[in-house]
């Protein structure tokens, strides 16, 4: 069986070198450069968040720390585990044990969190995505997905209309995580589940002035 194999990915392998292998053009005509003001970016966003099944929390920038202590007393939240570059500013208002993550932490430590709080790399109006890069503010792909529940700050200008700004906001080379909504999931008879792939509660504040 293996040197038929062989055999057959040899001819393959041939064929492949004869064959005249021509520049191909992929067009690249998306809709780019879409603009919404403020209000309306606001608006879109809230929508899908909520149709996501999201809580959003929207406040100005000083209000950042109230409101995070608000959501976090709220779920019951006492103790919660941070990226190791979140602004400790947004934490003043916390009365509750914070642990900072670190690359060395095994991920089934993570399950004993209450919560995790972290920032974002930018946001999609139209789809109500919320994009993680693994920046310092932002931590590793497990610290957002195995608490039960993420408190996660979008700041608006950092929301673009569409998918394609968006994109152009961000670092092709950095680990996206794609965020939209509660980790949910349905059997064959459409009954939801929530918490299946990640957090069962996913908290929105969004900082309208920044």
């Amino acid at each position: 069986m293996t040197d038929a194999r062989d055999t057959v990915l040899g001819r393959i392998r041939d064929a492949l070198a004869l064959a005249p292998t021509p520049a191909t053009v992929v067009p690249r005509e998306y809709r780019t450069g879409r603009v919404l003001p403020d209000g309306e970016r606001l608006a879109l966003f809230t929508d899908r968040l909520l149709d996501y099944k999201a809580e959003v929390r929207p406040c100005t920038a000083d209000r950042t720390a109230q409101v995070v202590a608000e959501v976090l007393r709220d779920h019951g939240a006492r103790r919660i585990g941070v990226p190791a570059g979140l602004d400790p500013r947004w934490l003043d208002a916390y009365d509750g044990g914070v642990s900072p993550d670190a690359a060395d932490i095994p991920a089934p430590r993570l399950d004993a969190l209450d919560a995790v709080v972290t920032a974002s790399a930018a946001g999609c109006a139209e789809t109500g995505t919320i994009f993680l890069d693994g920046s310092p503010d932002q931590g590793r792909r497990a610290l957002s997905l195995v608490p039960d529940l993420h408190l996660c700050v979008v700041d608006l200008s950092s929301v673009g209309a569409g998918v394609p700004e968006v994109l152009a906001r961000l670092v092709p080379e950095r680990p996206t995580t794609l965020i939209s909504g509660p980790s949910a999931t349905s059997d064959i008879e459409l009954e939801r589940v929530e918490g299946v792939h990640g957090p069962r509660t996913l908290v929105v504040v969004i900082r309208t002035d920044v």
